[in-house]
C-alpha cells in the first residue's frame, strides 16, 4: 500500500512559480496518495491567493497563510504540524528543486527504510547547475561548517530539498529550533545517532521568476543556528555573535591606535590633572572600534531590529553612550577588585593580580553592554 505523502512548500512572493511547481509536483506524485501544503508568510504578491485559486483544480492542495512568526524554517514546521501524511517532503516552490526525484525519495523512505533522504548537489549525478564560482564557494564553505556539527556523513547538509518519516519528525520536533534558513541541518544535528540517511543526486535549476532570498539575515540566522546547535544549551547564540563582533572591535581598536601613532597625533591636554595627557592614538582606536561595532551589530547581530536611514544616527548615539558607560564600569570594577577585593591576595600559580582583575572587569563590562544594547539600543519594540 502506498503511503500518504505530504509535500510542504514554504512560500514568499512566489505567485508566478507556484502554479507551475504545484502542477509538476502533482504529476510526479500521480502514483501516490499525496497532499501539497503551501505555507505562505502573507506575501505582498498575494501568493496565498494564487494558492487558493489552485485548489479548484488541485483539491489535494492546502493553504496556510501566516501573519506572525514568519521565516522559512518555522513555515516548514507549521506545515509539518498540519500534515496528515506518513512521509513528509520539503522543497521550494521556485522550480529550482527537481520534482522528478520525488518518487525515488518516497521509495527511499518507504521501501528502503531510511529515516531521512535528501536531494544533494554534491555527489555523482548531482550539480549546482549554473551557479557562479562565488556562490558555489559560499555553499561549500557553509557545508563544511555544518558537517562539523552533525553525526551523519552527508555531502549536502544545507540542502533545502529533503524527505523525512513522520515518526522521525515526531521524535525530535520539540527540540527543533525554528530560526534559520536550513531546517534540514536541525533534523540531522538533533536526530538520533543511528539516523539512516540516503542522498539522492539532482541538478539545481536556475530560478525563472522572482529573486533569490539571500541577504544578511539569512547568513546571520545560519550562524545563529550553528551556534545554537553547538552551544545553545549553555549560552545565548546572539550573545556569541555579539562577542564575535566585539573581538573584531579589538582588532579595529589596535589598528586605529597604530594609525594614530604612525601619524604622530599629538596628545590632548584637558586641564584635568588625573586625565592628562590623553593619547589621541588611544582615542582614535576606541572611537573607530565603537563605530565598527555599531555597524556590525546593527547589520548583523541585531539585524531584525536594525536602524536604517537617519535613525541610525539615533542608534549610534545610544550605542556610544552605552559604550562610554561600559568603559567607566570596566575601570571602576577593576579598581574595586585590585584595590579592595584582591588587595592582599596573591595567586599560588604566579598569575598577576592585575591580569585577573582586568579580565574579570572586561567580562562584567561586556555583559553589561550586551544587556543594555539588547534592551535599550536595539530594544525589541524599536522600529526602523
Amino acid at each position: 500500500m502506498n503511503p500518504t505523502v505530504s509535500v510542504i512548500l514554504p512560500t514568499y512572493n512566489e505567485s508566478e512559480n507556484l502554479p507551475i511547481a504545484a502542477e509538476r509536483i502533482s504529476e510526479s506524485l500521480s502514483g501516490f496518495m499525496h497532499e501539497i501544503i503551501v505555507v505562505d508568510d502573507d506575501s505582498p504578491d498575494r501568493t496565498w491567493e494564487v494558492a487558493e485559486d489552485l485548489q479548484k483544480n488541485l483539491p489535494q492542495l492546502k493553504v496556510i497563510r501566516r501573519f506572525t512568526g514568519k521565516g522559512l524554517s518555522s513555515a516548514v514546521l507549521t506545515g509539518m504540524g498540519m500534515a496528515k501524511g506518513d512521509l513528509f517532503v520539503v522543497m521550494d516552490s521556485d522550480l529550482q528543486h527537481d520534482e522528478r526525484i520525488l518518487p525515488e525519495m518516497i521509495r527511499s523512505l518507504n521501501d528502503r527504510g531510511n529515516d531521512l533522504c535528501l536531494g544533494t548537489r554534491y555527489t555523482n549525478g548531482g550539480s549546482t547547475g549554473k551557479w557562479s564560482l562565488f556562490r558555489v564557494g559560499i555553499s561549500r564553505f557553509g557545508n563544511v561548517l555544518a558537517r562539523r556539527l552533525i553525526r551523519q556523513n552527508v555531502s549536502d547538509p544545507m540542502s533545502g530539498f529533503f524527505g523525512i518519516r513522520k515518526d522521525v519528525y515526531s521524535e525530535v520536533k520539540n527540540s527543533i529550533n525554528p530560526r534559520g534558513f536550513k531546517i534540514l541541518l536541525e533534523f540531522l544535528a538533533r536526530g538520533k545517532e543511528d539516523l539512516k540517511v540516503e542522498e539522492i543526486p539532482y541538478t539545481f535549476r536556475t530560478r525563472v521568476h522572482g529573486e533569490t532570498k539571500l541577504d544578511n539575515s539569512v547568513i546571520r540566522n545560519f550562524l545563529l543556528a550553528l551556534l545554537d546547535i553547538r552551544f545553545g544549551e549553555w549560552i545565548s547564540p546572539t550573545f556569541l555573535l555579539y562577542a564575535m563582533v566585539g573581538a573584531t572591535g579589538v582588532i579595529v581598536n589596535l589598528g586605529g591606535f597604530l594609525i594614530g601613532e604612525f601619524l604622530s597625533m599629538p596628545d590632548i591636554n584637558t586641564g584635568i590633572s588625573f586625565l592628562d595627557p590623553i593619547s589621541s592614538s588611544v582615542l582614535l582606536g576606541i572611537e573607530l572600534s565603537i563605530i565598527s561595532n555599531f555597524l556590525l551589530n546593527n547589520y548583523f547581530t541585531f539585524y531584525e531590529r536594525r536602524y536604517e536611514g537617519l535613525r541610525a544616527i539615533e542608534g549610534f548615539a545610544i550605542f556610544q553612550a552605552v559604550s562610554l558607560f561600559g568603559l567607566i564600569l570596566q575601570i571602576e570594577f577593576y579598581q574595586l577588585l585590585h584595590n579592595r577585593v584582591f588587595a592582599n591576595y596573591s595567586f599560588s600559580a604566579g598569575i598577576p593580580i592585575k591580569l585577573v582583575c582586568d579580565l574579570v572587569s572586561i567580562g562584567v563590562a561586556m555583559l553589561s553592554n550586551y544587556f543594555l544594547n539588547s534592551n535599550l539600543t536595539w530594544m525589541k519594540t524599536r522600529r526602523k
